[in-house]
């Protein structure tokens, strides 16, 4: 067994910083859980009508409704055998405004077909997303995200492109600093930047069998459709 990322990137994994490979090699198999420590320089929004949407999907722990520079924030990525027995790998992050928390939960599968990763969003995983990671030529990883989904009951329904969003990640390793960076960004095909944010942060390494899964990090429910 190997780490979801690892199998989806085949033999591009080795093209990225070695930083970047400790962290996405975090599964059953090695063992370890990530957990980073950092600040988020600057988190924005699009245009106004984006606001009722982001504070929807904030009840859901689905993007995040504040903006704001500076932020403090954790992103814990640890790995479990879910209800259905798949490898799953949680991206939870939590933004430390003043006056309360702010989480963006994720939890990753590998897709069936081993060719790209499965992201459960939210705390009910209603929205599932398609995610094509890539190796750059600096050794940094790039992800976007593919076909979205949204599961609810017997519903299960591709989310037309007028309403979704095409996300990119870009995360790098900084040599000099000694620190990871990050920078999100989401977009509507039509109606441009939605949602984003960039920063950097450390990582710590914890044994997962020792440290677990600590309570809250798991979804309330676990969506069976890959």
């Amino acid at each position: 067994m190997t780490s979801i990322f690892r199998t989806v990137l085949g033999a591009d994994f080795a093209r990225l910083h070695p930083q970047l490979q400790r962290r996405f090699s975090v599964g059953l198999d090695s063992g370890e859980a990530c957990v980073g420590y950092g600040v988020m320089q600057r988190i924005w929004h699009g245009r106004g009508f984006v606001k009722p949407f982001l504070a929807v999907g904030a009840t859901r722990h689905i993007l995040v409704p504040r903006t704001g520079r500076n932020v403090p924030f954790t992103i814990e990525n640890v790995p479990y055998a879910d209800t259905f027995g798949r490898e799953t790998v949680s991206f939870v992050r939590t933004f430390h405004f003043p006056g309360r928390d702010r989480r963006f939960d994720a939890q990753m599968i590998l897709a069936p077909e081993g060719d790209r990763v499965l992201d459960y969003l939210g705390t009910h995983q209603h929205l599932a997303s398609d995610l094509h990671f890539a190796a750059e030529p600096d050794g940094s990883l790039v992800i976007r995200s593919g076909e979205h989904r949204f599961r609810e009951g017997p519903v299960d329904v591709r989310v037309p492109d007028v309403i979704g969003g095409d996300a990119e990640v870009r995360e790098s390793y900084d040599d000099a600093a000694g620190c990871f960076r990050i920078r999100v960004r989401v977009a509507n095909r039509y109606a441009g930047p939605l949602f984003g944010y960039e920063g950097t942060f450390r990582a710590a390494y914890r044994d997962v069998r020792e440290c677990g899964v600590r309570p809250g990090l798991r979804p309330v429910r676990e969506e069976v459709r890959a």
